[in-house]
């Protein structure tokens, strides 16, 4: 009997899924990262496969499971690593020794340039990173000064310092981003592996979360002219010089437009949230040491990302609270409207009480009327039926009539009271 839930070892080999690359020193890093540019969280995937594929035909390399999202094998002299992540794909190729010149673009033609053109994608990452031996501090850090930008290198030792760390995330002339790792002799090659994956995700996550700053100060441009707008009809609440209506039929709108501001930004704000504490996790995991007096990795993110994250952070909490605001504020004006609405209707009401006291009187007038129409017609009638009977006793006609009239009248009226009566 099979008690196992049926996605068990399925949700163990995730945990398994990514193992870190086993290197050797001396060797070379390529790396790149590919994204869609509009909706790369709904792209079709097998457009990334097929890039994949494409790759390894090159070089008759044995292809992955069809369904699976990362990928490791030779290609050529060397290894490569494919993963496939929520909005992009990223490509990872070591290959053992050093060429004589430093960071050489010729080290990326591993991923080639008219392969990376027909990429389902653009390019968000690439890095080159150059993995020697560790020698003496001076002659390190002679050769950094040569390699990178000193105003803004980065340079720590790592993990109890079996590694040190170097570069100035600067894009190179080859469109590329390039590090330094220099290894001790009795560093373990996972180790290693560890270390340039991290390089390479720190790289990556901070490039993604950056797409997040783009966006925040295209939305930023956006608020700063609803803002006014929503101040303006906030302000004038309390004030009788625009229609209540008017002005919520406005506020229903800008309402509108922050909510859908609200919708096309809510996922790359996330996703940023969720890159920066990637970047944040993947620094801090080096252990970083000082070497110096420079600056560490953590330090040049505080100086020069973190900022970037906070204007983010702002932009959001900025489009929230308009939102919020905009919201309270139609709530008022909602009421307001309601008020004079009831003012109105009561109004309305009142008029119908005097229309309907004014009908009465003139119903009262009519029924008046009625009777004495009716009794004089009636009267009429009653004198011709009754004046031959009464001629043979005497009486006159005059004083026929005169007795007849209130009999009749009395008679009438009853007849009209009772109709009355029973239609109601």
């Amino acid at each position: 009997m099979n008690t196992d839930h049926p996605l068990r070892y399925a949700l163990v080999n995730e945990l398994h899924a990514r193992p870190f690359p086993a290197l050797s020193a001396p060797c070379v890093a390529a790396y790149i990262a590919i994204k869609e540019p509009q909706e790369a969280h709904n792209r079709d995937r097998r457009l990334d496969r097929a890039h994949l594929l494409a790759l390894l035909d090159r070089h008759a390399s044995a292809h992955p499971q069809p369904d699976a999202t990362h990928f490791s094998g030779p290609l050529g002299r060397a290894d490569v690593k494919w993963e496939s992540h929520t909005e992009f794909v990223t490509y990872s190729a070591f290959t053992p020794g050093l060429s004589s010149r430093a960071f050489d673009p010729a080290e990326m033609e591993v991923f080639p340039e008219d392969w990376v053109e027909q990429a389902p994608g653009k390019r968000v990452a690439a890095v080159l990173i150059r993995v020697e031996m560790m020698e003496d501090e001076a002659a390190m850090l002679a050769k950094l000064e040569e390699w990178f930008v000193p105003e803004s290198l980065a340079v720590a030792r790592v993990v109890e310092g079996a590694a040190l760390i170097a570069g100035d995330f600067r894009i190179d002339p080859a469109g590329n981003m390039r590090f330094a790792v220099f290894v001790r002799p009795d560093t373990g090659a996972r180790r290693i592996g560890r270390i340039v994956q991290r390089l390479c995700e720190v790289e990556t996550y901070r490039a993604m979360s950056m797409l997040g700053l783009m966006r925040a100060r295209g939305l930023t441009g956006r608020l700063n002219t609803l803002d006014p707008r929503l101040s303006d009809l906030v302000s004038g609440l309390d004030g009788v010089a625009r229609p209540a209506e008017s002005a919520l039929h406005e506020l229903l709108a800008i309402s509108a437009e922050l909510e859908s501001l609200a919708v096309q930004h809510s996922f790359r704000f996330g996703a940023t949230g969720a890159y920066e504490a990637i970047v944040n996790q993947r620094i801090a995991a080096l252990r970083e040491e000082r070497v110096q007096g420079r600056q560490t990795f953590g330090e040049f993110m505080m100086r020069r990302y973190d900022p970037a994250m906070r204007t983010v952070k702002s932009a959001e909490a900025r489009l929230v609270s308009m939102a919020e605001r905009a919201q309270r504020a139609a709530e008022l004006l909602r009421t307001r409207v309601d008020v004079e609405r009831s003012a109105q209707n009561q109004k309305l009401l009142e008029s119908m009480d005097r229309r309907a006291d004014l009908a009465l009187r003139l119903q009262h007038t009519v029924e008046g009327l009625s009777v004495v129409a009716i009794s004089y017609y009636a009267v009429s009638l009653a004198g011709y039926v009754a004046y031959p009977l009464i001629e043979e006793f005497g009486v006159s006609k005059g004083v026929a009539m005169a007795v007849l009239t209130p009999l009749v009248v009395l008679g009438v009226w009853g007849a009209l009271r009772r109709i009355k009566a029973g239609m109601q």
